[in-house]
């Protein structure tokens, strides 16, 4: 039975005047509520009432017992009222991870706005490209782009992820332009260490990345920002997700490639906390903010 539940009904059958009372009074038949009342006796292996067929008495044990489990249980109401009245303002600290540079990109920017709409909430940004645990890290929410796997996770879709091959017009006027993935082996193709169909020895093509072709290049990384300024520079062929890239292409720093190939499906951009906990209002503030603003700057990805 449950312990909580059962110095409840003690409680309650006390100040109310009988087991029936109490039973009414927490919604339960006054059977269960004996029966709650018995499992607390016998897991203190002490009496706390005599039970008569008009009214309840208590025993010297049941007195002591009943200040100390009026205390816990006014305490426990205050922890909970202290814990919603916080969950249902948009106030203090929001621990924010995201991938480092579309949080250099992007997050640092909405952040800002974040904060002029709310500005009781603080906001704590953590960028880097390895996946945390929210959990024992104690992120209130994370923003990962991909494909996801972890059950345990709740996650929100902010907007697709389109991915694009670019090079610098420098680099392709000195080395010609590939017109198909085969000419790839012939190029310096500019490696992300952190992913598998983007990698140093090989490019993934297809929806699931599950055509591949063997790449080489003079320059691996594990940030995508660092390859595509180095594709700027003329270094060579970059290929990721078009939020590193979309302002170079505008620019004309950058020229997006058709090597006749279906790219890489990456999935989306998405807002992710644990299941184990219910959000409170500042981290649901922050994801509804996030579903209305990203969107729109994404249109170029």
């Amino acid at each position: 039975m449950d312990r909580l539940k059962g110095i409840e009904v003690f409680v309650k059958a006390i100040r109310l005047g009988g087991l029936s009372a109490a039973a009414r009074d927490l919604s339960m038949s006054p059977a269960m509520a004996a029966k709650h009342l018995n499992a607390l006796e016998q897991r203190l292996g002490a009496t706390l009432v005599n039970r008569t067929t008009r009214r309840l008495a208590l025993t010297e044990v049941g007195a002591a017992y009943l200040d100390k489990a009026e205390r816990v249980l006014a305490e426990l109401e205050d922890a909970d009222a202290e814990a919603m009245a916080q969950s249902a303002a948009v106030e203090g600290l929001l621990r924010v991870s995201g991938p480092a540079a579309f949080g250099s990109a992007y997050l640092a920017r909405l952040v800002t706005e974040f904060h002029a709409l709310y500005p009781a909430v603080t906001v704590e940004l953590g960028l880097n490209d390895r996946v945390v645990d929210l959990l024992e890290e104690r992120w209130d929410v994370a923003v990962r782009i991909g494909r996801l796997a972890d059950s345990n996770l709740v996650a929100r879709k902010l907007a697709p992820v389109r991915m694009a091959i670019c090079a610098a017009p420098a680099y392709l006027a000195r080395h010609g332009r590939p017109q198909s993935v085969e000419d790839l082996a012939g190029h310096e193709c500019l490696g992300y260490t952190l992913g598998n169909e983007t990698g140093a020895t090989r490019w993934g093509f297809g929806r699931d990345g599950s055509r591949a072709v063997a790449v080489r290049g003079s320059l691996h990384a594990n940030n995508g920002q660092v390859l595509a300024q180095a594709a700027e520079a003329g270094m060579g062929l970059v290929y990721g997700p078009r939020f590193f890239v979309d302002r170079a292409i505008a620019a004309g720093r950058l020229v997006e490639l058709d090597l006749g190939a279906e790219l890489l499906d990456l999935g989306a951009v998405h807002a992710v906390t644990h299941r184990t906990r219910r959000p409170a209002a500042k981290t649901r503030a922050w994801i509804d903010f996030l579903v209305e603003r990203l969107p729109p700057m994404a249109r170029d990805w």
